[in-house]
């Protein structure tokens, strides 16, 4: 029960800590490239390519966004994995989505992408490229939030309680902060489905 109450307690006090404005931020961004027909592109290495690909799902079925990630289709992942290179998958995926200004590219990650420790240097390469088409930046991610805080127009960093939980942690807030955003009123379109069950009552 230890652990439990420890893991709970932090948790708490994670969510106490989240940057409102930055979360802000993504909403209105998102709303903004719906608005002007832009897309999203999700990133995510990882538990936190599971993250983008529940986030893509809410994007297009609740929000009506035009939503994908690279780490979704696996053949594809793979194949430029393979002939271009683990640092240059996801930009590739982007130039071949012809990624415009319109465009929003969102990041998942624990540590945010570091290519001097050449730890998620696809996310890094990426976001390099975004900057370049001069499309939107958004992100979740923990620790300093490596590259992806430098150069986010918004981005949420799920602070550090415990450093031995950061991954943990991390991740589990990459999907309240996602359902968070997800069910703004500015942001949802459709009812999920209870929701709109309860609707019929």
């Amino acid at each position: 029960m230890k652990h439990i109450k420890k893991y709970l307690a932090e948790s708490s006090a994670i969510a106490s800590r989240l940057n409102g404005r930055a979360i802000a931020g993504i909403i209105e961004s998102l709303v903004s490239a719906r608005r002007h027909k832009g897309r999203v592109f999700v990133l995510g290495v990882g538990g936190s390519a599971a993250a983008a690909s529940h986030f893509v799902n809410d994007l297009r079925k609740l929000a009506h966004l035009d939503a994908s990630a690279p780490t979704d289709n696996v053949a594809e992942l793979t194949a430029r994995i393979n002939d271009e290179g683990w640092d240059n998958c996801f930009e590739g995926w982007l130039k071949a989505g012809r990624l415009k200004q319109n465009d929003v590219v969102f990041v998942f990650s624990v540590g945010g992408g570091d290519l001097e420790r050449n730890i998620s240097p696809n996310l890094v390469k990426a976001l390099q490229y975004a900057m370049e088409k001069k499309a939107t930046i958004l992100g979740v991610v923990g620790r300093d939030g490596g590259y992806t805080s430098k150069v986010a127009d918004s981005c949420v960093l799920i602070p550090v309680i415990n450093k031995n939980n950061v991954t943990p942690h991390t991740e589990s807030f990459h999907s309240l902060v996602a359902h968070l955003i997800i069910s703004h009123p500015r942001l949802q379109i459709a009812s999920a489905k209870w929701e709109s069950e309860s609707e019929k009552k």
